[in-house]
């Protein structure tokens, strides 16, 4: 009886050993995790919920003193603010001066969605700020690629400075100083009672990703968190396609529109809705935790290669279609093949490591995906910790917009 109790103690040692031995991603940083909408109530009770859902980030809204005093709780529970009040325009160096020095300053919010007119504003207002404050940045977020105001009688080459959305792009860049692109595509909507993609969707990220590396400023992406009009309650699924797919595109921060929708007309589900948690705030804490358990990939990279597979490939005019036997760009990857339904598949470099990140491009239905690799290739797992791929059978099921990830260093 006691040689099988010692053996047991032996076999848990060992267990235990072979768990903490385990290799981890390093992390150098962390993708940001953006709250538009944020806390209206300010009080650190409200920001530690959005700090707990795995937020660092939240807009303000509201009188310079009135932001201050949201900004104190915020450096409470160590949540940075990006301020938004109309002083800042009228009376910039005394805004400035006054919450420069504040340590839960993330930066100053400007602008939402400006069409290319704007521009020239927009970078003297930039140009203002930086006169007394380069530590901070400067906040504007673009429009989509569907952006249309013809309601308004403004026609798309108005609206976008140019004849293309990529030209739009190039004009903000060259015309406003800023740190880095943020822009808003919303891509799942529904139509007839049916769920599906805007067509355009993966046209609007080549197009940003293209700007970024011409600019070597990053990008800020957003994610859909509300259910609004055309738009649903946001699943499990719907949020991993967009924060995946973004990442995947060379995003390094995450934006959600909106984590508190409560104040605007026709929208509900978002994370806090009239003051209280709905089930998308357990879920975008679920897939929080997966970007911060992941920033060693995505934080830092930079994008070799985005191609895409299956039946179907969106916006064929910009995106390029997987090689899926011995792709030269992929030489430890011998075959990945995807089900029809297809697959985001980009090559991410970070000093010697590769990363193959594939990204499931249904939001409701498993895809089948075989992968044969040579010895060298590793499998990173949602916890960030690293395993031989070899450990798993080569034809796998990725989750509804899910992404599995490989590595191995470059030689």
């Amino acid at each position: 009886m006691k040689v099988n109790v010692y053996l047991m103690i032996a076999l848990l040692a060992g267990a235990c050993l072979n768990v903490f031995s385990q290799e981890k991603l390093k992390k150098e940083g962390e993708i940001a995790i953006v709250a538009y909408g944020g806390v209206p109530e300010g009080t650190t009770e409200r920001l530690r919920e959005l700090k707990e859902a795995g937020i660092d980030i939240c807009w303000a809204w509201g009188s310079l003193d009135e932001t201050l005093k949201v900004m104190d709780n915020a450096h409470k529970v160590g949540v940075k603010i990006m301020l938004s009040c109309p002083e800042l325009e009228t009376e910039t160096e005394r805004v400035v001066k006054r919450v420069m020095n504040h340590p839960a300053l993330a930066g100053y919010v400007l602008s939402d969605e400006p069409g290319a007119s704007m521009f020239a504003k927009l970078g003297e207002w930039v140009k203002r700020i930086q006169a007394f404050d380069t530590k901070h940045f400067c906040y504007i977020n673009l429009l989509p690629n569907y952006a249309t105001f013809h309601q308004l009688g403004v026609d798309d080459e108005k609206l976008y400075g140019a004849p293309s959305y990529r030209e739009y792009l190039e004009a903000f860049v060259k015309e406003v100083p800023v740190t880095f692109i943020s822009f808003d595509h919303y891509p799942v909507i529904v139509e007839e009672g049916k769920s599906r993609l805007r067509e355009k969707w993966y046209a609007n990220l080549e197009d940003v990703m293209a700007v970024s590396k011409k600019t070597g400023l990053p990008i800020w992406a957003y994610v859909l968190s509300v259910a609004h009009r055309i738009y649903p309650i946001p699943t499990v699924g719907e949020l991993r396609l967009q924060i995946y797919s973004n990442l995947a595109y060379g995003a390094q921060a995450l934006q959600y529109f909106a984590y508190n929708g409560g104040g605007y007309e026709d929208y509900h589900h978002s994370p806090i809705d009239h003051g209280k948690r709905t089930v998308v705030y357990d879920r975008l804490k679920l897939v929080n935790n997966e970007v911060k358990n992941l920033s060693g990939v995505f934080y830092g990279s930079t994008v070799a290669k985005v191609w895409h597979s299956g039946e179907y490939t969106p916006s064929p005019w910009l995106t390029a279609r997987f090689q899926e036997e011995n792709n030269p760009a992929i030489p430890p990857v011998k075959l990945l093949k995807t089900s029809d339904g297809g697959a985001v598949i980009s090559l991410l470099e970070k000093g010697k490591n590769r990363f193959l990140v594939v990204v499931n491009r249904d939001h409701q239905h498993p895809m089948q995906m075989t992968i044969i690799t040579d010895d060298s290739v590793k499998k990173v797992q949602k916890d960030g910790t690293i395993v031989p791929a070899s450990l798993y059978a080569s034809t796998t099921e990725v989750d509804p917009g899910d992404a599995v990830i490989y590595m191995w260093e470059n030689k």
